[in-house]
């Protein structure tokens, strides 16, 4: 609210947009969103009334998450894990954090990707961007996605009609200050204090900091998404990778343009998979995460678990063991190793789980037969 102040005041340098939690660092979707809240919530103080928007806010949000796995037919024995997490509710309604509106847009963009509304999912995914920039670890799953339901030249187009609504959104502070502007809303070289970790506190703050570290995560990050690009993602296409990059650089489709081909290979259990699997890989190798970032963990978890066909009883279990880590606080070794080896183990699980499906092309079916 004080760096809503400034900005109503008529501050367009990002740069000086500051506040006692510290500068303005997320898009300008998010300076929108937060001047909407301080009209409406008397300048700011009215936080009951903050508290129910966002509790609405979460409502909506669960609805369109089980709008989505019930379109990715998942079992409704997972369902009761999407409504049971105390740390989510915390980060909706007590902390009232801009992730919540980040993860409502992310989630739009998934359910209209599958109902195959692919310029508006664009549309919300870059607009939850232009709130928190957490979005881009998804990004290659919108790549690929669209790539394989669109072709070259859609694809391209889309990723233009992103490019622009950013642009739009960050139209009122560009003429003062453009690479401020970019310097802070996208800052990638941001250094994250150590007694806010949720994830790496094990390895010791030495570690944690050092510039090995985080080369190390790049690599492990980057790795992995090419080890489901190459061996899971891009399975449907049914081609060598060889002959889809030099297909791709004359322009031409990845799949055949029949209706069933594409609803079939890039099915609604696929985008869900696939989205949710990028997100997992980035969240793994983050160089620090807050404990609001569990508002991107919380409702990916249930699905990828019974997609990576282990027993219900496990899912759940493994699903409870991380829901305890992140409601320690402040986070400690303990917590902080579970928090990393569960989403190490989903990682894992979901590639190793998966390979019959993106094998054998099966889509609107689910998992295996073993998982369903």
């Amino acid at each position: 609210m004080e760096q809503i102040e400034q900005y109503i005041a008529g501050e367009r340098d990002y740069t000086k947009i500051k506040g006692a939690t510290g500068p303005l660092v997320y898009p300008a979707a998010h300076v929108y969103i937060y001047w909407a809240l301080y009209r409406i919530t008397s300048n700011g103080t009215n936080i009951l009334l903050a508290q129910y928007i966002f509790g609405l806010l979460y409502l909506g949000t669960l609805a369109i998450v089980m709008a989505c796995y019930r379109r990715a037919k998942a079992p409704l024995y997972i369902f009761p894990m999407l409504i049971l997490s105390k740390r989510l509710h915390s980060i909706f309604v007590l902390r009232l954090f801009n992730d919540c509106f980040a993860v409502l847009f992310f989630w739009t963009a998934i359910y209209a990707f599958q109902r195959r509304m692919w310029t508006l999912g664009s549309l919300a995914y870059s607009f939850g961007l232009g709130i928190k920039m957490s979005l881009l670890l998804a990004l290659p799953a919108v790549g690929v996605i669209l790539f394989l339901a669109r072709g070259v030249q859609a694809s391209l187009t889309q990723l233009w009609l992103m490019t622009q609504l950013q642009f739009i959104l960050a139209i009122p502070f560009l003429p003062t200050n453009p690479m401020g502007y970019l310097g802070r809303a996208f800052e990638l070289s941001r250094q994250f204090l150590f007694k806010w970790t949720v994830n790496w506190r094990f390895v010791g703050e030495d570690t944690f900091l050092s510039r090995e570290f985080s080369i190390a995560l790049v690599v492990g990050h980057v790795s992995a998404l090419a080890l489901f690009v190459t061996t899971r993602w891009l399975r449907p296409a049914a081609k060598p990778i060889v002959e889809m990059i030099h297909n791709a650089l004359n322009l031409e489709e990845p799949l055949k343009k029949s209706q069933h081909a594409v609803s079939t290979r890039v099915s609604p259990n696929y985008i869900l998979t696939t989205f949710l699997t990028a997100n997992a890989i980035g969240v793994l190798f983050a160089r620090s995460l807050h404990y609001q970032f569990y508002s991107y963990i919380a409702w990916a978890t249930p699905f990828l678990l019974w997609r990576s066909g282990l027993h219900p009883i496990l899912q759940y279990g493994i699903w409870a063991a991380q829901e305890w880590a992140w409601n320690v606080y402040p986070s400690t070794n303990t917590s902080s190793v579970i928090v990393v080896g569960i989403l190490f183990a989903t990682v894992v699980s979901i590639w190793w789980g998966t390979r019959k499906d993106f094998l054998n092309h099966k889509g609107d079916g689910g998992a295996s037969k073993k998982a369903a």
